[in-house]
């Protein structure tokens, strides 16, 4: 490199940090209730979509605490949906596999992942994922959205069998990239899995939050530049940076 960067590994989460997820989540669904020919059955399908969201919210968090494991997730997440609005006709299991079909289709990022991780590349940083997703859509959500030309490391939780924000994860991941824990860094748009995780590890991160409520997390001290947006915490160690514009990375490492 032809400048002295604060950090040479790079460790991003996925979804809602990269790839548009929210969106794309959405679009997945209408499609799969599209195709399973359900849209007639349901009255508001933003009503179906946001009970489902909700369901599936609350599995994950279970999941990721180890009360539950995948099998029960994915079915469960549809057969507590459409027996809320009285669908009996549609295999769970069957309506999970199309949508997540579905999903990996969606192209959707978040603005400003192109420009950025075009501009990483170009200056050697060495770039991985660590998400919890699963591993047969979060490949193809890298694949089909472009991503993956980008990242030399892919991690999954499913293939380690412990997802964010189990340090074992960050661990696996320093070791795996031949990373020094002090030119590394974090980002990711979830307190608990990315930024906690991540802190509870040893290494920096850069929380993204696009809606900046700070007030729901615990800054030791926030510094507030209104001219990129960019705010920073420093407990003994250790920083915390928090951007509401994903490419505004540029100004930290």
């Amino acid at each position: 490199m032809g400048f002295n960067p604060k950090y040479t590994h790079l460790f991003f989460d996925l979804d809602n940090t990269l790839w548009d997820f929210d969106h794309n989540a959405k679009l997945a669904m209408y499609d799969t209730v599209e195709e399973m020919n359900l849209l007639e059955q349901l009255e508001d399908f933003d009503e179906f979509y946001n009970f489902y969201e909700n369901v599936n919210n609350q599995l994950w968090d279970a999941y990721r605490k180890k009360e539950i494991f995948k099998n029960e997730l994915i079915t469960k997440r549809f057969s507590d949906t459409l027996s809320e609005f009285g669908i009996k006709s549609i295999d769970p299991i069957a309506m999970n596999e199309c949508y997540l079909e579905h999903m990996a289709k969606q192209t959707t990022l978040v603005e400003g992942t192109i420009e950025l991780l075009t501009t990483l590349k170009q200056r050697n940083f060495r770039l991985m994922i660590i998400t919890n997703g699963f591993r047969e859509v979060q490949l193809n959500k890298l694949k089909n959205s472009g991503l993956a030309q980008f990242f030399d490391h892919v991690f999954i939780s499913e293939d380690l069998n412990f997802p964010k924000p189990d340090i074992r994860v960050f661990q696996h991941a320093i070791r795996s990239s031949n990373a020094k824990k002090e030119k590394s860094i974090m980002i990711g748009d979830n307190w608990e899995t990315d930024i906690i995780g991540a802190r509870n590890f040893g290494i920096d991160q850069i929380f993204f939050s696009k809606d900046r409520k700070n007030e729901l997390y615990p800054f030791d001290s926030i510094l507030d530049n209104q001219k990129n947006d960019i705010f920073s915490s420093e407990p003994p160690s250790l920083k915390t940076f928090c951007i509401q514009k994903l490419t505004n990375i540029l100004l930290i490492i």
